[in-house]
């Protein structure tokens, strides 16, 4: 019987392409050139799998792609998938939950410590030459330890913070979600909020939401002025579940203390984005899960995920709602 046909349109490492070679026949983009979109419509007229990172599943993509059976994305995020369209063509789809939790809670523990204690901003002066004796005060914080740091969004990721963050530093931890996370509460002694009330009485803010038509934007103006003025937010899920505008002006208007952010509402972000000069505010380029050890795993998860679909229809990666 011969191979399923599928596609690896974005670097996977080697070992990973075997295994998918095992079970697959595969085709590959040319990584030396930048992708084109009819250049890719042209190669899934005749796959029944599509390995990726970030590529719009949509009509436009699935009414060219009679054979496709399964996508699976190499990420955790899957905002890409047009989740009604793909229904439609009776595609499934996949992401990698619980491989990068980990990886991502030490990279937000990292903006949370950042932003608070100034190091980012305090280490740009330092190799400037802008560090004088006496300057001590100049860069007074917030401390970590026994501060408040509230979650909204208690899911995996959220506890892997809350551990960090109450185990190692004795914060105490607020929360807001959909449904009540009980083991986070009796592990790390998280307390139920409403957001609103999650807002008002945390030092630190997380958002650690999924991107979805309900929360886009819901961290806009009326959330940022019920923060404290010495508070900070953290965002590490989905640069467009915040308001970037109202987020620069609560910083310009020091309704907040200061931000730390790995994700922006364009990626790559404006070279003139306002918050890249704000030296209250801690930026990274989309790093949370990037280890060489992470991202490997993310990539085979996503090919044995994909391998199953086809063989059996069957995956812990499918997203909820195409299962």
């Amino acid at each position: 019987m011969s191979k399923p046909k599928i596609f690896i349109a974005n670097p996977v490492p080697n070992h990973v392409e075997e295994y998918i070679s095992n079970h697959c026949e595969i085709v590959k983009w040319d990584f030396t050139k930048p992708k084109d979109f009819q250049g890719i419509l042209e190669i899934v007229k005749d796959v029944e799998g599509i390995i990726e990172v970030g590529l719009k599943i949509d009509e436009n993509l699935l009414s060219k792609a009679p054979k496709l059976k399964v996508v699976s994305n190499i990420s955790v995020g899957y905002n890409n998938f047009d989740i009604e369209a793909m229904k439609k063509y009776n595609i499934i789809g996949t992401n990698t939950p619980g491989v990068l939790d980990e990886t991502v809670a030490d990279t937000i523990m990292g903006l949370i410590i950042n932003s608070g204690r100034r190091l980012c901003e305090a280490e740009r002066d330092l190799r400037a030459g802008n560090w004088e004796k006496g300057d001590g005060d100049k860069y007074f914080g917030k401390d970590i330890h026994h501060s408040t740091l509230g979650i909204i969004g208690m899911g995996r990721i959220g506890e892997c913070v809350a551990r960090r963050a109450h185990l190692g530093f004795k914060m105490d931890i607020l929360y807001y979600n959909r449904r009540r996370n009980e083991a986070a509460e009796t592990k790390y002694n998280a307390n139920y909020l409403t957001m609103d009330e999650v807002l008002s009485k945390s030092d630190f803010v997380l958002v650690m939401t999924p991107l979805s038509d309900e929360t886009y934007h819901f961290m806009g103006e009326r959330e940022f002025k019920l923060m404290r003025k010495d508070a900070f937010f953290i965002n590490a899920s989905r640069g467009q579940v915040v308001d970037e505008k109202a987020l620069i002006e609560a910083l310009n208007n020091k309704e907040i203390a200061g931000a730390g952010l790995d994700v922006f509402e364009k990626e790559p972000t404006d070279k003139d984005n306002p918050l890249l000069k704000m030296e209250n505010v801690v930026t990274l380029p989309h790093i949370g899960s990037a280890t060489q050890k992470t991202r490997d795993e993310m990539a085979m998860f996503a090919a044995k995920a994909l391998v199953d679909v086809l063989q059996n229809k069957k995956s812990d990666g499918i997203v909820p709602e195409l299962r």
